[in-house]
């Protein structure tokens, strides 16, 4: 396992992140028992989740992923010193969260307080914003004239980002969390909230994790260049599109169980015809390597330059065996060649 700086912090994190919105939905206590046993055992140190999961997110199973890594933390009391925990506090529009309300300073220290009370531990390494109070080109908003930014309160945004930012430092100073970090925001995101921590001396945001995989590459040149550039570490989620890249939707099956047959928040925004023409073309590509489309997926993703850790998530340990095992392959250049002519040919397919 290969191990990496999380941006300017301190924290050392495995080239994996293990993802856990699974858990509480799809997965039950004991197969997260198994999924954080095997991921330790393959030197995996770096566990996220949220206080929204499980997903597909609801009333019911709100605060029940934190609630199962917590349990298993007080059962192995041992093994936190082991782990760089992250978690993140959710966005407005979900009205059984803080009444759908924007994030704002007293949220941000109450929402840290109740997650460390499910977790069942005393701090948590990376505290992220899970999504913007402004609109933000995520979640299937990213099309040309879907946001329309001149309507944007900039100094309103800029108010609360400072009052956010003031709420971290407190829960810093107090070491109920030790860095903070942004999740489904912007290259202007970033820019000023590094701006505004510098201005008043504030702490900085150290990562950032986007969706970004095969058939969702928008961040790449443009955001990664500002993280590479600001030293803010990229953490992609989603690296399989909801599972869309390991082929188990094609030609429209819809297995038991899986994502796509549960009702999504946002609808199925990733099941369109160019995706799955997009998704039947890298099948092409990874039998003409002899190597799954899962596997092809993966390594393109770790292999992308300016990412820092890639966040995967699995239902069985199968699914989890193959995705880890994934990044031990490295692409050639010829394989890497074939993939860029399929990303041409269906740039944003979603």
């Amino acid at each position: 396992m290969e191990y990496v700086s999380l941006g300017k912090s301190d924290l050392r994190v495995s080239e994996i992140c293990l993802g856990t919105m699974t858990w509480g939905k799809q997965n039950t206590q004991a197969d997260a028992d198994a999924q954080l046993n095997y991921a330790l055992s393959k030197g995996i140190n770096f566990v996220d989740t949220a206080e929204m999961y499980a997903v597909p997110p609801s009333v019911e199973t709100y605060g029940t992923t934190e609630r199962i890594i917590g349990d298993w933390l007080n059962r192995h009391p041992d093994k936190r010193k082991d782990i760089v925990l992250a978690s993140k506090i959710a966005g407005n529009g979900v009205s059984w969260i803080r009444n759908g309300t924007d994030i704002t300073g007293p949220s941000v220290i109450s929402s840290v307080d109740a997650s460390l009370k499910r977790l069942k531990t005393d701090y948590i390494d990376l505290y992220q914003l899970h999504w913007p109070n402004r609109s933000s080109p995520h979640f299937g908003k990213h099309w040309p004239g879907r946001l329309v930014f001149t309507d944007v309160d900039v100094d309103r945004s800029r108010d609360q980002m400072l009052e956010i930012l003031g709420a971290l430092s407190s829960c810093i100073k107090t070491g109920k969390i030790r860095h903070c970090g942004l999740s489904d925001d912007t290259p202007w995101g970033i820019s000023e909230y590094l701006r505004l921590s510098e201005k008043h001396d504030l702490p900085r945001m150290v990562s950032i994790q986007n969706e970004f995989n095969l058939l969702h590459s928008k961040d790449w040149p443009y955001l990664l260049e500002n993280c590479v550039m600001n030293d803010v570490a990229f953490l992609p989620w989603s690296p399989l599109a909801g599972g869309a890249l390991t082929g188990k939707y094609m030609n429209g099956a819809l297995p038991a169980g899986a994502r796509w047959t549960m009702t999504q928040r946002n609808g199925i925004f990733r099941d369109n015809t160019l995706s799955h023409q997009a998704i039947a073309a890298y099948k092409q590509v990874a039998d003409k390597y002899d190597m799954s489309l899962t596997t092809l997926s993966l390594a393109w993703c770790k292999q992308v330059n300016g990412v820092t850790s890639t966040i995967i998530g699995a239902t069985s340990m199968a699914q989890l065996e193959e995705d880890i095992a994934a990044f031990g392959i490295t692409l050639s250049d010829e394989m890497l060649a074939d993939v860029m002519t399929v990303l041409k040919r269906y740039p944003a397919p979603f």
